[in-house]
This record gives structure tokens, C-alpha cells and sequence, in this order.
């Protein structure tokens, strides 16, 4: 009775009929919402006594087709209900009416989903000027598209710092909720390495133009970046330790995230090495305290980079291959070894003009450590070699039309690690005098640019279509 009595009520007021399925899921809930106020209500003017054997005019009303059409006469459910119980009916149905249908979503919904794993654009942006840099066949426009790709990686970067600022500005706690997500918090380290990825295209293309001032303001940059990336890395690691817990059969190469402030180190110093060379102003800078430094943090990196891929071995071999969603993230297995090659042969091959002539009481310091630095980097430069072979073969399935690999960020490591890679095959053919090396990273990096448009087209089209920076309850 009380219930029909709060339908009939509804009806006299202003109601919606929205078509979407949340709307659907709060009507379903809203005769509930609704009856704690119809059984407040006072009996009406004629009330209704229903006797023992007596037909109940409720009955009626439920079997004909229109509540109020059926409405015996002199019986009325409006004329006495409280102004009070009114409002508090009226309140309810206004609350659904104000719910957002599905699909509209506004700017600041989207920019509020902005993550950390936007980083790794780049991540790889940078890494492509890095490549073009590297490459062996030198032209003008080569060099041209090396400065685009620089220029595009600082703006890029300038987007991202704003966007994820504005995020934690209109969503109070969520910066420190990124350190704690089991997701997110991974991707955490991508902000210092775009630093580092910018620094190292800095001393590339702009130390030449720019002169000894800038290479001045590199080598200050080279120990703030060693020491804020010694701290994020072990303080991220504490944070994940003790906060998280992550299964094993969940694993994947992004665990050695954390490490890659320290990986990009090497990189840094022998490309601000091979700067003060190229300029004449190798006397501006202490050539060898960054050298041994840079070999330090570079060997902590690729230490704690391979303890991790031996877990993840462990992983395949226990677990088989990541999901789909996680499968890009075995490239970055890839690039630990890649830039480690690279960054100790750049460094041994500099090793007569960094190493003084009684480095640690021997005359032939330098000639010893540039033949152990090749050595030893073409040992990782084969382990990366091997990994790139894994992790493509790990696509194969999907060259099948039945299996789809959802795009996410994470797929900007089918650029980033590879970078590493390539410049380490461009370092190689350098020191070995191997032509068939240099013709293959000439070939690796034409498919590095193809794929990196590929991704950077392809997430266009998801930010366009709502897949991505979109809030997965509107999904």
C-alpha cells in the first residue's frame, strides 16, 4: 500500500526516462530509495478498509495497465501527503536526474587519469634522438631529425609534468597514492630517466653550438642526476617493499624499473665525455671522477637488473609467458644490458684520454681497461642481443587474427629498450671495424622509427576513440 502510495506520488512529479544502463541501474534502486519516505506518510482522507474476504483495490490497481488510471473514485493518494515527505520523495528523484548518463565525461575527468606511465613517451622520444645520434651513416637531415626528435622529447616532457601536476592538484592524495598502486608505482622511475634521455640529447646536439658554458652546467647536472638517482632508486625500491606485495606469477621485466635512474648514468657520462672531446673543452670537466662514477652506478644498475631478469627467467619457466596486457613489458628486459654495453665501450674507448698515464701505479692502465671495457660489453651486448630475440618471438602469437594485444602506454617499450640496443650495435661496429654491424643498426633504426610512429598514432587514436585517459567506470 505504502509503496504504491510513493509511486503515485512520483508520477505527479517532474520525471526522466534516460536510456543508459546506469540510469537503468539507479531507477532499479530508486522504489527502494523511495519507500522509507512513503511509509512516513499519514493515511490518506478515505482510508481504505480491507476485511476478510473483501477484494482489495490494490489488487486492482496492479493488474490494470495505468497505476493512476485505475485509481478508484473518491480514493486519493496526493491530497494529504506532507510537504515534508514530499521533498524528501522530490530530493530523490532530483539526485538521479543530476547522475552524469554514461560517456560524458569532462576534460578535468580525463586529465585526473593522467599516470606516470605517460613518462615512457619520453622515454622513447629521447631515445630515438639518442639512436639517430649513434648512427653511423651521417647526413644532414639525419642529424635534422635527430634535433626534431630533441625539441619534441623537452615539449612532450613540459606536457607531461603539467598534466600530472594538474592531476594531483584536483585530486588531493592521489600523488601519494601513486607510490603505493602496484601498478603505477612501477612506472614511477620513467620521470628521472626522460631527465636523464634529455641531458644526454643536451650534450649530443647542443654542447657543439653552444660552447663551454653549457658543458660547465652538464657536468654540475651529471652529479645532482647521480645522486637524486641513487636516492630514487633505493627509495622506491624501500617504498615497494614495504608497502606492496607482488606475486611472482604477476612478474614481469617493469620490477626493474626502479633501477633505471641508475642504468642511464653510463650513457650520461660518456656521451658528456665524448661532448668535451668533440667541443675542445675537455679541460672544463674531471673526465675521470665521472667516468669512475658513471662505472659504479652503471654496474650497481646492471647488477640489480640482472638479479631480476634471473627471477623472471624463473618466472617462464614456472608460469609461462605475461598476459596479454603485461606482454610489452618483456622488452624492458632488453634495455638493462643494451645501455650497459653501450655506456662501457663508449667509456673504453675514450679510456687513453680519461685514465691518467700512472692510473693506480700502472703505465698500461688504460690499454688494459679499454680491452676488458670491449670485452666485457660484448658479453651484455650478446645477453641483450638474446633478449630482444625472446622478446619478439613473445608476439608471435598475435600475428594471429583471433589474439589482439590491448594498446596501453606500456608499449612504448617496443622503442625505448630497443634504443639502447641499436646504440649498443652502433658502438660495437665502431670499435671492431665491422661493416655488417653498422649495416645492421642502420636497419634497426629505420624499424625503430617506424615503430615509434606506430605507437605515437596509434595512442592518438585511443585518446580520440576514449581508451585512453578515461575513467574505467565509463569504460
Amino acid at each position: 500500500m505504502a509503496s504504491n502510495h510513493a509511486q503515485v506520488v512520483r508520477s505527479g512529479s517532474r520525471t526522466t526516462h534516460p536510456s543508459s544502463s546506469e540510469y537503468s541501474r539507479e531507477s532499479s534502486n530508486e522504489e527502494d530509495q523511495a519507500r522509507p519516505f512513503a511509509s512516513l506518510s499519514p493515511t490518506p482522507t478515505h482510508a481504505i478498509q480491507q476485511t476478510q474476504g473483501a477484494p482489495s483495490p490494490m489488487l486492482s490497481l496492479a493488474s490494470g495497465p495505468s497505476d493512476v488510471a485505475a485509481t478508484p473514485p473518491g480514493v486519493s493518494f496526493t491530497t494529504d501527503v506532507s510537504p515534508t515527505n514530499q521533498l524528501s520523495i522530490d530530493a530523490v528523484a532530483n539526485k538521479a536526474e543530476k547522475l552524469r548518463p554514461r560517456g560524458t565525461v569532462t576534460l578535468k575527468d580525463r586529465v585526473a587519469c593522467y599516470q606516470w606511465t605517460y613518462f615512457t613517451m619520453t622515454m622513447a622520444t629521447g631515445g630515438m634522438a639518442n639512436v639517430l645520434h649513434s648512427a653511423y651513416y651521417q647526413a644532414g637531415w639525419i642529424v635534422a631529425v635527430g634535433i626534431f626528435f630533441c625539441l619534441l622529447n623537452i615539449v612532450l616532457f613540459l606536457m607531461n609534468c603539467i598534466l600530472i601536476s594538474v592531476r594531483f592538484y584536483i585530486r588531493p592524495g592521489s600523488f601519494i597514492n601513486s607510490f603505493t598502486d602496484q601498478v603505477e608505482s612501477l612506472f614511477i622511475p620513467a620521470f628521472f630517466v626522460s631527465i636523464a634521455i634529455i641531458l644526454i640529447n643536451i650534450c649530443q646536439y647542443g654542447v657543439r653550438t653552444c660552447g663551454d658554458w653549457l658543458l660547465q652546467v652538464l657536468d654540475v647536472m651529471f652529479w645532482v642526476y647521480i645522486s637524486l638517482g641513487a636516492v630514487a632508486s633505493a627509495g622506491l625500491y624501500l617504498i615497494l617493499w614495504t608497502t606492496l606485495e607482488l606475486p611472482i606469477h604477476m612478474m614481469t621485466p617493469t620490477w626493474v624499473f626502479p633501477a633505471y635512474p641508475l642504468l642511464l648514468s653510463g650513457p650520461f657520462a660518456a656521451n658528456l665525455i665524448a661532448a668535451s672531446e668533440v667541443s675542445g673543452y675537455h679541460h672544463s670537466i674531471n673526465r675521470t671522477a665521472i667516468a669512475i662514477c658513471a662505472a659504479t652506478t652503471q654496474g650497481t644498475g646492471c647488477l640489480i637488473a640482472f638479479m631480476i631478469s634471473a627471477a623472471f627467467i624463473y618466472r617462464l619457466m614456472t608460469q609461462k609467458l605475461p598476459r596479454d596486457m603485461q606482454r610489452p613489458g618483456v622488452f624492458i628486459s632488453i634495455g638493462p644490458f643494451g645501455f650497459t654495453a653501450a655506456s662501457i665501450a663508449l667509456l673504453g674507448s675514450h679510456a687513453r684520454e680519461i685514465i691518467p698515464s700512472q692510473f693506480l701505479d700502472t703505465p698500461i692502465a688504460a690499454d688494459v681497461i679499454r680491452v676488458v671495457s670491449l670485452l666485457v660489453a660484448l658479453w651484455l651486448w650478446g645477453l641483450s642481443l638474446w633478449f630482444f630475440l625472446v622478446s619478439v618471438g613473445s608476439l608471435w602469437k598475435y600475428t594471429r587474427r583471433q589474439h589482439k594485444m590491448p594498446f596501453q602506454m606500456t608499449w612504448w617499450s617496443f622503442v625505448f629498450p630497443n634504443t639502447g640496443l641499436v646504440v649498443a650495435t652502433e658502438v660495437m661496429g665502431d670499435n671492431f671495424k665491422s661493416q655488417g654491424l653498422h649495416i645492421f643498426g642502420a636497419i634497426m633504426t629505420i624499424i625503430l622509427i617506424v615503430v615509434w610512429v606506430g605507437v605515437f598514432v596509434k595512442m592518438l587514436y585511443c585518446l580520440r576513440t576514449r581508451k585512453l585517459l578515461w575513467p574505467e567506470d565509463q569504460v
